[in-house]
């Protein structure tokens, strides 16, 4: 096979043993990749009725057939397994030199099951796999585990790692990787703890095999022009995804104050144009041109990287109106292996049941002080942050008082940063998708507020179904970023045309 490699690593953490499976252009063609392949695995390997947290479930990593290659965005890995905050089907995906090491090391997905006696992290280096200890990283964060493996291994690797978070399975916590690429909100990190799992290190050497090597370089640079002749490119590059806390709160659905409202009076303290004045520099994933990690120095003088989800979830959502003190708790976050869009849900739900009288010894709007405490009390479990780490849907199970007529989520996942009060198209994609309710699948938002907010309509349903096959099908199948498509039009006929290069197989965008 082209593109592929055929290949699926196994790994059992209970008795340390690893195989490999290879699999067919059959299997391939029907299950592409990316989510495509980890929902089949988990289909057909996984108990009904098994715990989240038990060694029984199964953590997949799983690229596509053109991660790795050059080309728009296509450094990214999904990381799927049962979720413990839904009782489902969990994933996400993050933008990582991991994704592209474990495919240069020969591998298209990662299986694995069991759970290590004590803590421990994997190294794997093209055919070879090392189960070593992680001792002395359990109890770091996700940044300082990183900065010591690449001290042990090297700065030619990709690392994906959880942070206290995971370890004391917080039901929301994520993987994290390169300081700020985060992916699994569903508490794919929580799973990775419950296996005694820390880290995992890929270096890889091989080639991946192409079809059409000339004709797939050809391509990729052209798309890279495209996007870079784009219009609308040079603004991205200032404020990427932060232009839309103005576009939400000029529309109505910028969450505040757990959703309450779609309107944040101190919303030009924390938009764009405040960014720009901040900003230090840009990141973003592997093979991007892009990026939309936008960093600045937060109010204790460290580097946080910013995005739209993040900011208004701890910002506008919780009261909380300096960019500096959002970023204070973006970076705590990502240090600790926490999902910024259901932490700051759980924030702004404890902040609201505080108002209520429902929780003693609980949180003011806008109390960034108390904030920062319960963010570090989530990761550890202490106090008031063991109930909040439970996610919104089990600590109003807990606390009671109609509570659940505010808990903000879908399927207990919690949502994501668009008020739907007055779009409930994207009220039915948040329903509907797989996962809960996380915008990836079908960001119909945008479409919806040009067109029609009035009620569900045939077209919106179908707009709906038409995008949760793109984003939630192509894009997921292929571990590609929507970005280029969604902000700057990137034309997805892009898609086959680099697919046949790559593979040698002829797909249409239907397909």
């Amino acid at each position: 096979m082209y593109g592929w490699n055929g290949q699926i690593l196994r790994i059992n953490l209970s008795d340390g043993k690893t195989s490999v499976q290879k699999y067919d252009a059959d299997f391939a063609k029907k299950f592409f990749g990316g989510r495509g392949f980890a929902a089949k695995i988990l289909w057909d390997e996984l108990k009904p009725g098994i715990d989240a947290f038990s060694p029984e479930n199964k953590l997949v990593l799983a690229a596509g057939p053109l991660t790795g290659l050059p080309g728009p965005s296509l450094g990214k890995l999904v990381v799927v397994a049962k979720s413990p905050l839904t009782g489902g089907y969990g994933d996400g995906n993050l933008g990582t030199m991991a994704a592209v090491h474990m495919r240069k090391a020969g591998y298209d997905a990662v299986v694995i099951e069991g759970k290590a006696k004590k803590p421990v992290y994997l190294f794997v280096e093209d055919d070879e796999v090392n189960v070593n200890s992680a001792e002395g990283l359990w109890g770091k964060t996700t940044f300082e585990t990183e900065k010591i493996l690449r001290e042990v291994h090297g700065r030619n690797v990709g690392i994906i790692s959880i942070g206290p978070a995971g370890e004391n399975l917080v039901r929301y916590a994520t993987i994290v990787s390169q300081e700020g690429r985060a992916g699994g909100r569903p508490g794919i990190g929580a799973v990775m703890g419950s296996k005694n799992l820390k880290a995992i290190v890929f270096r890889g050497t091989k080639e991946i095999s192409l079809a059409e090597p000339e004709e797939y370089k050809r391509l990729s640079l052209e798309c890279y022009n495209v996007i870079k002749s784009s219009r609308g490119y040079d603004f991205w590059i200032r404020q990427g995804t932060m232009m839309t806390i103005e576009w939400s709160n000029e529309n109505s659905v910028l969450p505040t104050r757990n959703f309450k409202e779609g309107i944040f009076e101190f919303y030009r303290c924390i938009d764009g144009y405040s960014l720009e004045a901040m900003k230090m520099k840009r990141r973003g994933c592997p093979n991007c041109n892009m990026q939309c990690g936008n960093v600045v120095l937060d109010l204790d003088g460290r580097e946080s990287e910013l995005d739209y989800e993040n900011v208004a979830m701890l910002g506008s959502n919780i009261g909380v109106n300096q960019l500096g003190k959002v970023a204070i708790l973006n970076r705590m976050a990502d240090e600790l292996g926490l999902d910024t869009i259901s932490l700051g849900n759980v924030i702004g739900f404890a902040m609201e049941a505080t108002e209520k009288g429902l929780l003693e010894n609980g949180i003011e709007w806008g109390d960034f002080e108390r904030a920062r405490q319960l963010v570090e009390d989530i990761a550890y479990r202490r106090g008031l942050g063991d109930l909040l780490a439970e996610g919104v849907m089990r600590i109003s199970q807990k606390i009671g008082g109609d509570s659940e007529k505010w808990a903000m989520h879908v399927k207990g996942l919690e949502i994501s940063a668009y008020d739907c009060h007055t779009v409930p198209g994207m009220a039915l994609a948040f329903a509907t998708s797989p996962i809960g309710a996380h915008h990836k699948d079908a960001w119909v938002i945008s479409w919806e507020v040009k067109t029609d907010r009035e009620g569900y309509t045939r077209a919106k349903v179908d707009k709906v179904i038409e995008f949760q096959r793109i984003r939630g099908g192509m894009f997921e199948a292929l571990v590609s970023c929507r970005l280029p498509w969604i902000e700057l039009q990137f034309p997805l006929e892009y898609y086959p045309r680099l697919l046949k290069a790559a593979t040698g197989l002829a797909f249409t965008l239907d397909e």
